[in-house]
């Protein structure tokens, strides 16, 4: 099953917990980019490698992933 994650990437304090629950490992901080809160936010970039397995969104303790099952 494939997936979309969206990342409110203004709001992510960069703790990299989703980076450490995600078993594809496609989730990572990206050090290109700072939000407005000065952090390196989550990103995804090989998204058609999601599983939708949703533990990225369940792990995130500022509720600032979503994660859509298509």
């Amino acid at each position: 099953m494939a997936g979309n994650v969206t990342f409110r990437q203004d709001r992510c304090k960069g703790c990299g917990l989703c980076v450490h629950v995600c078993p594809v490992k496609i989730i990572f901080l990206d050090q290109e980019v700072t939000n407005r809160k000065g952090y390196h936010p989550a990103t995804i970039v090989e998204m058609d490698k999601c599983i939708a397995c949703a533990n990225c969104a369940r792990m995130c303790p500022d509720s600032i992933i979503t994660v859509e099952r298509l």
